[in-house]
């Protein structure tokens, strides 16, 4: 039977009300009629209502104790996870030529507050991406007149290609499903064009020139300018079974355009990130890094006239541009490339910009007060928000006569120190991040600060939230403090892409229900019940399956090799129609890294998606009457997606279809006979992926059935079903088309000419 916390007093207030009145002969036998309204009846139900409030409180106990035997555990609630992306800034006057380094922590303002995490110098220049795009096979056939035209113009006496210059990411606009920089352009060069700001005027603009350039080399002070530099990689779909972990950095080197040893000749001055800065891992995750640039008369551009110079965007020279008016506001040419002898042929980006910086979804409190120490033991005090950021935190307590001195965080207060006395005068809190409180000791472990001292907040950062997930273009203003403590000029905010990965705070059922699973697994993947527990506590990830496969290789498609250990798993999705859920790389990538953290250590963890099988249905269902044809068929086709349906509420026990399990055309037939209004199935095939076209699946010599089989990672995909009404033919047994009931068998309908238009 299952075990469920005792009321330690089932009676209500009907109850109470009842066995009062039971009591009247005994104690008041003149009063003979209790009725409602009377005076004393009103008496006695005012007290079995006080009676009825204090028993719901008794009842709470065991509720208290399950929240006690939490704590005693060690599970706090899990803070909010806060959300995070890549923006770029820029000016918003034009007027603005001056280089702002901006210090961490610049408010973004949106639906919910942003900042930015690292210091970032936002510079009076625009980036723009192009790349030498190759041309097709026939794009080069028709301009081969063209091309050779071109090498008798520039002189060149080897073989000459083609190119169109290309712009990508235009207007700072983002491409989610990426483009290859390096595969599409005939260099493997992604450039990018340094624009100064759009001058009022044209013949102001080379003035401009001049002071964005200045700014770009540092501005006179001696110091080189960093350009804020941020990329966004296109993390595709892992492949079948791919072994994802730590991505390999791409070997790439950033170099700037400057002037060579001839007039018009081009040279280019290699440009390393700032150790530390580089925060996209080696173009393997979104993020940014400073380049150091050189001084101003080092930036050179080479004549982009045709004109002016024969050799314009010829050979390694940067791409010629066509439109005079980008040419006008050029100062500068920063391209990517892989370092020689590299083999890197593929770069794929989803967006890649300027001045860029991360930000998340916290905002940074400092200087506060938390209250004043009593003296007593096991002092507890709150900080203004909740789900704080335990790196950020900064604690300070008031000494005597030492001014306020910084206290550390431990863990677990009674497990300081062995030695005692170190334990004693340890200066250390306990944090629950989740509820915001701290807890300091009680003398024996860890200190109690002295009576009257204040406890105060020097920083800490706090936040989070699903409601931080924003669309692209959702934040659009920032106000910043330059690094030298005055405001920052007036800025805007680009925001390519989503804000990902926020996630809320943990209840406190949840957290009740982990308390089995905590005690069984403690933190240890063990059984494969641990796997799925653990698996389904990853943060910010939405899990919606997760079967183990103990002793399988998924690269080998092998069974019963020991030490493996596969963690099978699916993102939470909708039900609907295809595609499956899929897990990408990012999903992969955290539940990889929460569980291998806690598996032993001779485990071989992998963790993947399935393996899906295409296949197509079609049913031929004849419809009562009093029924409406169009919704019958409609229900039909949803039964049948319902079934088939990876996760919750698919398959017969509404929990997904189950792994390996084959698809069987007698169990799809009952499926649809369920359906309101179907009297009967006139007929059902299956149908099996055969390149692009539908393959039939022949019939069991048997019984004539039909049977999709599955291996012990598949699972089924439904890409087409369809659904008529039964017409004494049977189903369809071509999925391509379904005939026309109105069209003329014997004769084949042709377009004529008219006389007449």
């Amino acid at each position: 039977m299952p075990i469920l916390p005792p009321s330690l007093d089932d009676r209500r207030f009907d109850d109470l009300v009842e066995d009062l009145i039971a009591r009247i002969p005994a104690h008041t036998p003149e009063w003979t009629n209790p009725r409602l309204g009377d005076p004393g009846r009103s008496l006695i139900e005012l007290f079995a209502w006080l009676g009825d409030t204090i028993l719901y409180r008794a009842n709470l106990i065991p509720e208290r104790q399950r929240l006690v035997f939490l704590k005693l555990l060690g599970m706090g609630l899990r803070p909010a996870q806060p959300a995070r992306g890549v923006v770029s800034l820029s000016f918003a006057q034009p007027t603005e030529l001056g280089a702002h380094s901006i210090a961490p922590g610049a408010r973004i303002k949106g639906a919910v507050p942003f900042e930015t995490l690292t210091e970032t110098t936002v510079l009076p220049v625009t980036g723009e991406a192009y790349i030498k795009r190759r041309l097709t096979d026939a794009e080069a056939s028709r301009m081969a007149g063209v091309i050779s035209g071109l090498s008798r113009v520039h002189r060149l006496n080897g073989a000459v290609r083609g190119y169109e210059t290309t712009p990508v990411f235009a207007e700072g606009r983002a491409e989610p499903a990426g483009t290859d920089v390096f595969a599409r352009s005939i260099d493997r060069v992604l450039w990018i064009a340094l624009l100064a700001p759009q001058a009022p005027d044209e013949a102001a603009q080379p003035t401009v020139n001049d002071a964005a350039r200045k700014a770009l080399g540092g501005g006179g002070t001696g110091a080189p300018s960093l350009l804020s530099v941020g990329l966004v990689p296109a993390l595709k779909m892992p492949a079948l079974f791919e072994e994802v972990d730590i991505a390999t950095p791409v070997p790439v080197m950033w170099e700037i355009a400057t002037k060579g040893r001839g007039a018009l000749d081009t040279d280019y001055l290699t440009l390393e990130p700032l150790p530390g800065s580089d925060s996209t891992r080696g173009l393997t995750q979104p993020g940014t890094l400073r380049l150091p640039m050189p001084a101003d008369s080092f930036l050179w551009v080479p004549p982009n006239n045709v004109g002016d110079n024969p050799r314009a965007g010829v050979g390694d020279t940067p791409p010629r541009l066509d439109d005079s008016a980008r040419a006008a506001r050029l100062i500068g040419w920063l391209r990517v490339r892989p370092r020689p002898g590299a083999q890197v042929s593929s770069l794929s980006l989803s967006w890649l910009g300027l001045n860029a910086v991360e930000a998340d979804q916290r905002v940074s409190l400092s200087g506060q007060v938390l209250g004043v120490s009593t003296g007593a033991a096991d002092q507890v005090f709150s900080l203004p928000a909740r789900s704080v950021d335990r790196e950020s935190l900064v604690i300070e307590v008031e000494e005597t006569g030492r001014g306020y001195q910084r206290w550390h965080r431990v863990d677990d207060l009674a497990a300081i120190d062995d030695d005692p006395n170190v334990a004693r005068d340890a200066g250390v809190f306990e944090l629950d991040a989740e509820a915001g409180t701290l807890r300091f000791g009680d003398g024996v472990r860890g200190r109690v600060p002295d009576r009257q001292m204040r406890i105060r907040l020097a920083s800490g950062r706090f936040g989070g939230g699903r409601n931080g997930n924003l669309a692209a273009g959702s934040l659009a203003e920032v106000s910043a403090t330059r690094i030298d403590g005055r405001p920052a000029p007036a800025m805007k905010v680009n925001q390519p892409l989503a804000m990902d990965g926020g996630e809320d705070a943990e209840t406190l059922p949840v957290a009740e229900k982990r308390i089995p699973a905590m005690l069984r697994h403690r933190e240890r993947a063990v059984t494969a019940e641990d796997y799925k527990v653990l698996t389904q506590q990853v943060p910010a990830v939405d899990v919606g399956r997760v079967e183990v496969l103990p002793r399988f290789k998924p690269r080998d498609r092998r069974f019963d090799v020991p030490g493996v250990v596969s963690v099978l798993a699916l993102p939470t999705a909708p039900f609907g129609p295809a595609p499956n859920p899929r897990p990408d790389r990012p999903f992969i990538e955290r539940v990889h890294a929460y569980l291998s953290a806690r598996v032993p250590l001779s485990t071989e963890l992998y963790v993947i998606g399935t393996e899906y099988v295409a296949l197509g249905v079609s049913v031929a269902v004849r419809i009562r009457e009093g029924h409406a044809r169009d919704k019958v068929l409609y229900e039909v086709r949803e039964a049948i997606r319902r079934l088939l349906w990876p996760l919750a509420p698919g398959g017969a026990e509404a929990k997904g279809w189950p792994l390996g399990r084959a698809v069987r055309e007698r169990e799809l037939e009952v499926e649809v006979s369920r359906v309101a209004g179907v009297l009967e199935v006139g007929g059902l095939n299956l149908f099996r992926r055969n390149g692009d076209d539908w393959a039939i699946l022949p019939r069991a010599s048997v019984d004539a059935t039909q049977t999709l089989s599955l291996a012990a990672w598949q699972l089924p995909e439904l890409l087409s079903v369809v659904a008529v009404e039964s017409s004494g033919g049977g189903a369809p047994t071509d999925l391509r088309a379904v005939p026309n009931p109105f069209a003329q068998g014997n004769a084949v309908a042709v377009p004529v000419v008219p006389e007449f238009c």
